[in-house]
């Protein structure tokens, strides 16, 4: 085993810093004991992400049926889709507000769709932008160019801008993150406060693969009264999101399917929801919920009658 360089050693220092020594190093710690796992953790027993020879097996046959061009295009064609969130409870000053919902870039993937997000978001008018997970592609190894690109996309991006970790990210990638202007919510909230008035925004660490989600510590400083809006990149956690107070889920982690039968019908979502969370606006008990269908491209580069997305929520009083 090699020793830790220079680099290592410094983010795990921040790391310590940021979160605490016991909790930094119990959260590197899951990482290493489970990353790169394909059956046994997390929500789902089988993680298609992590096993590697079925990703060739998917792609020779897309390449045998004569799909694997066309879906390489489709992957490229990231849509923006508009979505209103309603709310009896949200605050007369907060009426109009919009949000910039990015998720599931993996921005080594596809050059062409991260091209594609920086040329949409540079005309768009928003008031805070979000991101729910999954920035870069693996969901092991070195992370570095992933942070590169991340920090390319970044720079495009107006206001203040709020993140979650999704399963194919460490922890590692938190400091660089933050270090660009991304502010990580890691099962913490912030007041956002507008004209006098305030609404509350938290966000969970993964709770798909690593399991590392606290519910209970984001919401402990948002008043249980307050309108507020959680993050979390899987939409999985809604029951015990909805349980908590939360008046809206923002999320990702599905993308719809990917690779869907035609009318958009998934042929797998790698989560377990009922099919109505997959992808979209939906709604459990009194929360409005938003499913990213994502922007990037996971296991292979392709996506079939399920387009990629960028999201602008407008919020409303209901």
């Amino acid at each position: 085993m090699h020793p830790p360089d220079v680099a290592s050693l410094e983010v795990a220092r921040r790391l310590e810093q940021r979160l605490g020594k016991i909790h930094a190093r119990q959260r590197i710690g899951i990482e290493e004991d489970h990353e790169a796992q394909a059956f046994g953790q997390g929500l789902n027993f089988f993680h298609i992400e992590n096993w590697y020879s079925v990703h060739a097996m998917m792609r020779l046959t897309l390449r045998l049926c004569g799909l694997y061009a066309r879906g390489q295009r489709n992957a490229e064609r990231v849509e923006l889709r508009r979505n209103a969130i309603a709310s009896a409870r949200l605050p007369r000053a907060f009426e109009g507000f919009t949000i910039l919902h990015l998720s599931d870039l993996h921005v080594e993937m596809s050059r062409a769709a991260m091209a594609r997000v920086t040329e949409l978001v540079a005309g768009l008018d928003y008031d805070l932008c979000v991101m729910t997970g999954d920035y870069r592609a693996g969901t092991f190894g070195p992370y570095q160019d992933s942070l590169a690109a991340m920090a390319s996309l970044v720079g495009g991006l107006k206001g203040p801008v709020y993140g979650v970790l999704g399963n194919h990210d460490t922890i590692r990638m938190a400091p660089g993150l933050e270090d660009m202007g991304v502010a990580m919510l890691l099962n913490e909230s912030v007041r956002i406060e507008r004209g006098g008035q305030s609404i509350h925004l938290a966000g969970i660490d993964d709770a798909h693969f690593f399991r590392v989600d606290n519910i209970e510590k984001a919401a402990s400083d948002v008043p249980f009264d307050d309108f507020s809006i959680l993050l979390s990149h899987t939409p999985e956690i809604y029951r015990q999101a909805a349980h908590a107070g939360f008046d809206a889920i923002l999320c990702g982690h599905t993308h719809g399917g990917q690779i869907c039968l035609p009318g958009s019908i998934p042929i797998t979502l790698d989560a377990s929801l009922p099919r109505a969370y997959g992808a979209g606006a939906w709604k459990y008990k009194a929360m409005s919920g938003y499913t990213s269908r994502g922007a990037g491209s996971s296991v292979l580069p392709v996506r079939l009658n399920c387009p990629p997305e960028i999201t602008l929520h407008t919020l409303q009083r209901g």
